[in-house]
């Protein structure tokens, strides 16, 4: 199974947008670099942007993911906030599962973009 990241990004983003939550502003700042480094590879053959992303992306994902856990103790059952990093924890290795594969996305937003307009009923 595959997760996005721009989901869990959204979560993030959104919290930040309404409430200006450091916690969700430092996850941005995590998931920022996440996405240097894959429009880095955008361009580049499967083998070598997989072999890129365990290099630069998997130390980040990482670092992230004992970030998310040690803040999810410290933050009230049920906030927003707690809400957001749960979604990422419970779905964490499918999140990080493009790691693995240089032809697998970070996000299906190229994906979900075509679809809007049908989806919208705008065509």
């Amino acid at each position: 199974m595959l997760a996005y990241l721009s989901h869990a990004r959204r979560k993030f983003f959104d919290l930040h947008a309404t409430n200006k939550s450091q916690i969700a502003e430092k996850a941005l700042h995590y998931i920022a670099v996440l996405y240097k480094v894959e429009r880095e590879t955008r361009e580049l053959e499967p083998g070598v942007r997989q072999r890129i992303r365990q290099e630069k992306a998997a130390p980040i994902i990482d670092a992230l993911h004992t970030w998310m856990i040690s803040q999810r103790q410290l933050v009230p059952e049920g906030s927003a906030i707690a809400i957001a990093l749960d979604y990422s924890i419970k779905r964490w290795i499918a999140l990080t599962r493009y790691l693995y594969d240089g032809a697998v996305p970070i996000d299906n937003n190229w994906c979900e973009n075509q679809i809007r307009p049908w989806a919208l009923g705008v065509l």
